[in-house]
């Protein structure tokens, strides 16, 4: 039998720049991008506002784990939960036609089911017999 070799921690990142991963690396770098921007294009006290945002948005993003999973995996779940309903009702309404049909094949099913015959119970004797076999463990075999 031909034995194969499974992937372990498959989960791991790999790490570029010391303990900084890939995707915290990009995140960061596309970070840093938005707060040059906000740099190039606005005020002094516009860009320390957007720079803390975009630095906590960043910093989230990149460096937060919840349940040991990042932090956009659960912000992916958490907006897939709120589009969802809160409450499941099944209402399948059903016509007289299918209600009919239905009726058919299951008067159809009964109908051509074989009759089982009941088992006799066995006699009595037997019956302690077995019961002190049961009881005994095993130990006991019967006179037979």
């Amino acid at each position: 039998m031909q034995q194969f070799v499974v992937p372990q921690f498959i989960d791991i990142e790999d790490k570029i720049i010391g303990p900084i991963t890939t995707r915290q690396f990009i995140i960061t770098l596309v970070t840093g991008f938005f707060i040059f921007l906000s740099y190039r294009f606005s005020d002094f006290s516009l860009f320390i506002v957007l720079t803390v945002i975009w630095s906590l948005i960043g910093g989230s993003l990149a460096f937060i784990r919840v349940n040991g999973r990042p932090f956009h995996f659960f912000l992916l779940n958490l907006v897939q939960t709120l589009r969802r309903p809160r409450l499941r009702i099944w209402n399948k309404r059903l016509t007289t036609i299918e209600v009919s049909s239905e009726m058919k094949m299951t008067t159809a099913s009964v109908a051509h089911t074989p009759v089982v015959s009941a088992r006799t119970p066995p006699p009595s004797s037997r019956l302690s017999e077995l019961s002190l076999v049961v009881d005994t463990g095993g130990v006991y075999r019967g006179e037979s």
